[in-house]
């Protein structure tokens, strides 16, 4: 007697077909697992205000994910965790003195609009958390530069007006402030957090110990961190503006968001190449642009927008960086590509 195949609940997707125990749970997981070094040092470096902003960010995302599919009558997505990932994405790269409210705002504009509006998860052409923080930027640039004085303790878990503020160490070599910098900010105290800046991007040593994590569990391959890295490294050692090529390579390197950018932020899955060689291409190209922002733009800092702008370039990346076809006729492929 044949079964009722009518019952049968089969999944057809596209090749190639892995049996792997892997899922996007797991490696969002991963990824939460390999932010905490980092939210440990930002909590020791701002207070328990750090670790609430947290929590506020991933409930907030959390909650217009919910609201979303639940309005648009679509299956729930809470449980694999892409949204909690995009909620401490975002906090980290805010002060900590941001309003908890703006945060709201910010994750409301992160899933809405550039996450759910485009199809949700492996849909979004643009990395959702820095999406929000690009918003945040354009609509609270004040509150969104203002960063608490490593010297003057922690910040209040409630309203900032009394928070003294200083300018963050990329700020003031942006201002031709450098031998002041080195000063103020040893290369430990760079490498290590004791500087001001967002949650959580003061720590390099916290993010690369997160990072390597990420690569040994083998969520995220080494090309786009060390490309992009790399790239940042050579290109402020050939073009110093200061007076010791190797310290003003050094504290760009190891200040501002890079290190949370490369590991965390350039890797998303959805938003870069697939191609090992288009991983590279885009991590050179996120250095270039984060160093030419760096050097010529407004901004002291060019991590975010240079990330945003290459996301904008993966489609044609991957277009002119896929592997041969073999046993492909190219002029049969060409007039398939047409129809």
């Amino acid at each position: 007697m044949l079964n009722d195949y009518k019952g049968l609940k089969l999944i057809a997707s596209s090749n190639p077909h892995i049996r792997n125990n892997e899922d996007t749970r797991s490696i969002m997981l991963d990824v939460i697992i390999a932010l905490c070094p980092a939210l440990i040092m930002s909590v020791i470096r701002f207070g328990f205000r750090a670790l609430i902003s947290v929590l506020m960010s991933v409930v907030s995302a959390m909650f217009f994910e919910w609201l979303y599919r639940k309005l648009m009558h679509k299956t729930q997505t809470l449980g694999d965790l892409s949204a909690a990932v995009t909620g401490v994405l975002l906090a980290f790269v805010c002060p900590v003195t941001l309003p908890y409210w703006m945060l709201i705002v910010g994750n409301f504009f992160a899933i809405f609009v550039v996450k759910q509006l485009y199809g949700g998860l492996g849909k979004n052409f643009l990395n959702p958390a820095l999406a929000g923080r690009a918003a945040l930027v354009a609509c609270y640039t004040s509150q969104m530069t203002s960063w608490i004085d490593p010297a003057s303790g922690k910040a209040p878990l409630f309203g900032g007006a009394d928070v003294v503020t200083a300018a963050t160490p990329l700020a003031m070599m942006k201002g031709g402030e450098f031998a002041e910098v080195t000063a103020q900010y040893s290369l430990s105290d760079m490498f290590i957090g004791n500087i001001g800046g967002s949650l959580g991007e003061i720590s390099a040593m916290m993010l690369l110990i997160g990072g390597l994590y990420l690569i040994f569990r083998k969520v995220i391959s080494w090309q786009i961190p060390v490309a992009y890295i790399g790239t940042v490294a050579v290109l402020t050692f050939l073009f110093p503006q200061g007076n010791d090529a190797m310290s003003w390579m050094l504290y760009n390197v190891l200040g501002g968001g890079l290190f949370l950018g490369a590991f965390f932020m350039a890797t998303d899955y959805v938003t870069s190449p697939v191609t090992k060689k288009g991983q590279l291409i885009f991590g050179i190209g996120c250095g270039l642009i984060t160093v030419f922002i760096r050097y010529f733009g407004s901004y002291p800092e060019g991590v975010c927008y240079s990330i945003l702008v290459m996301n904008c370039c993966t489609w044609i990346i991957d277009k002119y960086t896929k592997p041969t076809r073999f046993g492909v006729d190219k002029k049969a492929a060409k007039e398939a590509a047409k129809k």
